[in-house]
């Protein structure tokens, strides 16, 4: 890797303040960009299919208005028996989709994109994330719901707060994922367009 290349921005192409500050941790300065996409799911496309394609839909969307940028892109999209669970919006939602899930095995499919349009760089992985949630009481949930919130979050649930009690087991290599960036396959993408994050804190990027 050519560790003198010109320096770029690096833009978030996302309005999930979650993402943002899980981006944070790794000290780059950079800027956030929500891109304006239609995200509902193609005729018979699986969830894998879905999060995949909206994250690099998202990070191409930005790197057309920002092509000398190192942009990334993310989505997360909950598979529970084959079927999609977003964002539930509201509380009623969001108590449906626990009720689905209490004592069964969702998958978190985590997609992360980079893209730097003036060199052509393209890349993307995903991070699956096997969550098991406990047999929940309609009390544990409503209870839940009504301290949290979670209504902006895929599942339902926030592993990172108070939503931790409503799981049994979580079986994931890339610890960040299921809050809905994987910065170990994050990392990986950006060093490979030319971003290494420790040799850009050597070089005092954000000392």
């Amino acid at each position: 890797m050519n560790d003198t290349l010109p320096h770029r921005s690096l833009i978030l192409g996302s309005s999930s303040r979650y993402r943002r500050e899980l981006l944070e941790r790794l000290r780059l300065p950079f800027e956030v960009f929500a891109p304006d996409l239609d995200e509902s799911p193609l005729p018979a496309e699986t969830p894998l299919q879905l999060a995949t394609r909206l994250a690099m839909a998202k990070a191409q969307a930005v790197a057309k208005l920002y092509p000398h940028a190192i942009v990334i892109g993310s989505d997360q999209v909950a598979e529970l028996h084959g079927r999609a669970m977003g964002k539930p919006g509201d509380h009623q939602r969001a108590v449906e989709q626990l009720t689905a899930m209490r004592g069964q095995e969702v998958v978190f499919h985590t997609a992360v994109a980079v893209v730097c349009a003036e060199t052509g760089f393209h890349a993307g992985d995903v991070a699956p994330v096997r969550v098991k949630f406990r047999n929940l009481s309609f009390a544990e949930i409503e209870n839940y719901l009504h301290a949290e919130q979670p209504y902006d979050c895929a599942g339902s649930a926030k592993s990172e707060g108070l939503g931790i009690a409503l799981l049994a087991a979580i079986e994931s290599d890339d610890p960040t994922a299921l809050i809905g960036l994987p910065l170990i396959r994050t990392t990986q993408l950006l060093r490979q367009a030319g971003l290494d994050p420790l040799l850009a804190l050597k070089n005092g990027a954000n000392a």
